[in-house]
This record gives structure tokens, C-alpha cells and sequence, in this order.
């Protein structure tokens, strides 16, 4: 494995301080949804506009990066693109690398040592020709490398709002690991510590394509690392949907699992999009035997070798001792 390969390298300029988050929120809301790796799926984004519409309240909608992936016919990439900057968008290393001339990072995904090198090697090629199509629309490229990386949101009402931290990776980094399930199970130490540096009680991710919510016993008290996987892909074996991190002042009853953070609950929502429909318009543009096909169908029809109780995590101090207590 070679770490300065494209695809595994993170570029300079992907990297930040957790004391940037340490500023004035861009969003205050009652109820955010926050959207990681739609990856071009626009019934995805149908199902997720419909879960919105049936809020009480309506929520803003955080697309954080990632949402293209998939999308390499022009028209949709042309049409998701204009729905999802209807909304907040930050960029994922995608976007970023859409915007890009220079092929160096290849996907921008920063993949760590348990990516094996026919995977990275795929990831790359698919956002070659992802580039290819987005280069059809300058204007839409240049708004896509204009995107923020990070966002700082207060969620709750007034006197009892809650600081968010909004990333595509990590505290660290625009494409950063240090979120990822894998990492959070071997150490929570830096992941606490960041609570502190950026001043916030939540951080809401995706990037690492499996979905973890961990909680952590901080010098801020309990804290949550919200990770949604995939808004536009199985994220659990054997399941169908998609799932988006809701942050609001009351919980859904349809939640698949959340945590109580104070005034505000962290759950996950299932992004139940049409499958059948999805599955015939990947075909179509990412037919047997292209990277896509070969790197994602199997997980698109039958999910990852991954569980729902694998991604809800209890209160864990930098110490890795487990505490049973409800966050507060």
C-alpha cells in the first residue's frame, strides 16, 4: 500500500483545525437533517424530501458532501445537482475532486490501510469519469469547489440550542477516517479531545460509508459523533434503505435508533427509496463489469456485512470504559 497513491493521499488543503468550529453557527433550527453520501441516487433524495415534508416543523436540510458519485449520465448529474443546492451543501473530497483539474488526489478519499488497492484503484476511476461528465458545466463545477467543507449549526430552541459540528470527514479533515467505525473501536481518545477544541456536543459526519453513532464521556460532559453511512445506499446486511442523521427537539417514532442528548435527540432515519427504479437506472449507466458495478452492486441489492446493533455504541470515556448511563 502506498499512502502517497491517489485515492489514499489527503491533500493539504482538505485539512483544518477543530478550533475552526469555535465560530458563530450558519444554521440555527429546531430540527436538521444532516444528508452524507447520497452518491447520486435521486430516488434517495425523493424518499428524503418526503420524510422532511411530514415533519411538524420543517427541518433544514444539510447535504454534507458526497452527494454525487453514481450520477455520471449528464442529466442526472445536472438534475440532482440543482435540487441539492436548493439546500445547504457542503462538499465531500467528490465534489471537491469534481472541481479539481489536477488528478493527483484521484477520488479524494483519503481510504486507510484496510482499503485494499483494487478498490481505491475503482474508486478513482469512477471519479475520472465523473469529472469527465461534470466538465459539460463549468458553472456547476466552479459552484461545487465553492462549497463550504465544514458547517456549525445550533439546534434546539432559545435558551437551551445545542452546538453542532457539521463535516464530511472528520474534525481533522475533510476526507478523515478518525469518525469511521473501525477507528472509533480501537480509540475514542483524539474523538473526545476534539469535543473540546471545536466547542461543540455533536459531531454530524458520513464519509466512511458505514454508519456509527457513538457517545463519549467528555470534559464537556456526554457528546455524540453522529455518522449516517449512506443517505443513498444500504447501510445494515440484508436491508433496502438509506439513512440520514436527524438532530431535532423531539424524536421520530419511525427513528431506527437515537439518543437522548440533553434538549435534543440524535437519531437515524431510514431513507426507504425506490428500489427497483434505482437499481435499473444504475444499470444503465454503470453496466456488469465497470467499476461501480464491480466496487458497489452486490451492497446496493443486499447491503455490507454490517448491523444495526454494530452502529449504536454506548457512553465510552477516552479511558474505554463503557458507562450505561443515558447521555445528559
Amino acid at each position: 500500500m502506498n499512502g502517497d497513491a491517489p485515492g489514499r493521499n489527503c491533500p493539504l488543503a482538505y485539512r483544518y483545525s477543530p478550533e475552526v468550529f469555535r465560530r458563530a453557527p450558519e444554521i440555527e433550527a429546531e430540527t436538521i437533517y444532516v444528508i452524507g453520501g447520497l452518491y447520486g441516487n435521486p430516488f434517495a433524495l425523493d424518499a428524503i424530501l418526503a420524510l422532511a415534508a411530514s415533519e411538524p416543523v420543517a427541518p433544514r436540510l444539510v447535504f454534507n458532501g458526497d452527494f454525487n458519485w453514481f450520477d455520471a449520465d449528464a442529466g442526472g448529474f445536472a438534475r440532482l445537482n440543482a435540487r441539492v443546492l436548493e439546500h445547504v451543501a457542503l462538499r465531500g473530497n467528490v465534489e471537491t475532486e469534481l472541481a479539481a483539474d489536477d488528478d493527483g488526489a484521484g477520488c479524494g478519499c483519503a481510504y486507510p490501510e484496510w482499503v485494499g488497492d483494487a478498490e481505491v484503484a475503482r474508486s478513482n476511476a469512477i471519479e475520472a469519469r465523473l469529472r469527465e461528465t461534470a466538465r459539460a458545466f463549468p458553472g456547476l463545477r466552479a459552484r461545487l469547489g465553492a462549497l463550504p467543507m465544514h458547517a456549525v449549526a445550533s439546534v434546539g430552541r432559545l435558551g437551551s440550542r445545542v452546538r453542532v459540528a457539521i463535516v464530511h470527514g472528520d474534525a481533522w479533515s475533510l476526507s478523515g477516517w478518525g469518525f469511521s467505525q473501525e477507528r472509533l473501536g480501537r480509540d475514542v481518545g483524539a474523538a473526545a479531545a476534539a469535543f473540546d477544541a471545536a466547542d461543540v456536543r455533536v459531531f454530524a459526519c458520513s464519509h466512511t460509508c458505514l454508519p456509527v453513532q457513538q457517545v463519549l464521556v467528555t470534559a464537556r460532559g456526554h457528546c455524540v459523533i453522529a455518522n449516517n453511512g449512506a443517505a443513498g445506499m444500504p447501510n445494515f446486511r440484508g436491508t433496502r434503505f438509506g439513512l440520514v442523521t436527524r438532530i431535532a427537539i423531539r424524536p421520530r417514532a419511525d427513528a431506527l435508533y437515537g439518543e437522548w442528548l440533553g434538549p435534543l435527540f440524535v437519531e437515524a432515519l431510514a431513507v426507504r427509496y425506490d428500489q427497483e427504479r434505482w437499481l435499473a437506472h444504475f444499470d444503465a449507466v454503470w453496466p456488469a463489469g465497470s467499476p461501480a458495478a464491480v466496487s458497489y452492486r452486490r451492497r446496493i441489492t443486499e447491503g455490507p456485512g454490517y448491523e444495526p446493533h454494530q452502529a449504536l455504541r454506548g457512553a465510552v470515556s477516552p479511558t474505554g470504559a463503557t458507562r450505561r448511563t443515558a447521555a445528559a
